[in-house]
C-alpha cells in the first residue's frame, strides 16, 4: 500500500500540515464518508464522536481521543465530491482552516488532500501543547483509504 505523503511547514506565527493519498475510489464514494457526522468515529480512529451535520454553514463539535478538548469548527466552501473547509479560532489571535480536497484521477481513483493550517499571534505559545499533527495526519489518510477502497469493492461487488 502507498503510503501518505505529509508536508510540514512552521514560521514563527503560522505552520502547516499537508497529507496526500491516492483512493482506489471515487470522489462519492470518498465524499460520503467524510460528511456522515454520525459514521465517522467507526472508520477514523482520530476521531472519537461528531456532533452537528458536515454541511456549508454548520458548526461541528469534534471530540478526538486522548484530549478533553472539543474542537468547534465552521463547516465551509462546501462543493460537493470536491472540497469543503473547516475552520475555527479568532484571527489574529489564532486561527485554523483544515481544507479537504478530492481530485479525481482517470483510472478511477481519487487524491485525497488534507490541509490545516494554524496562524496567529498566540502560535508561538499555543505551539507547545499542540501535537505533531505528521502521524495523526497520516493515520486519518490511512483510515480513510482503508474505508473507501472497502466501501468501493462492496459497492462492486453488488452491482455484479
Amino acid at each position: 500500500m502507498d503510503r501518505p505523503k505529509i508536508t510540514q511547514t512552521q514560521g514563527q506565527f503560522s505552520m502547516s500540515c499537508r497529507v496526500e493519498a491516492t483512493i482506489n475510489a471515487d470522489p462519492a464514494t470518498i465524499w460520503g464518508l467524510l460528511t456522515d457526522a454520525r459514521d465517522f468515529p467507526r472508520w477514523n480512529s482520530t476521531v472519537t464522536r461528531i456532533e452537528g451535520q458536515i454541511r456549508e454553514g454548520e458548526r461541528l463539535r469534534v471530540h478526538a481521543p486522548g484530549t478533553d478538548r472539543t474542537f468547534k469548527p465552521r463547516v465551509s466552501g462546501v462543493v460537493p465530491y470536491r472540497r469543503m473547509a473547516w475552520i475555527g479560532g479568532f484571527a489574529p489571535l489564532m486561527k485554523g482552516v483544515r481544507t479537504f480536497e478530492l481530485k479525481p484521477h482517470d483510472d478511477g481513483s481519487t487524491e485525497f488532500i488534507m490541509q490545516e493550517h494554524f496562524y496567529g499571534l498566540m502560535l508561538p505559545l499555543a505551539r507547545r501543547s499542540m501535537p505533531d499533527f505528521g502521524p495523526i495526519y497520516e493515520r486519518y489518510a490511512d483510515d480513510l483509504k482503508r474505508a473507501a477502497e472497502e466501501r468501493a469493492a462492496d459497492e462492486r461487488q453488488a452491482a455484479a
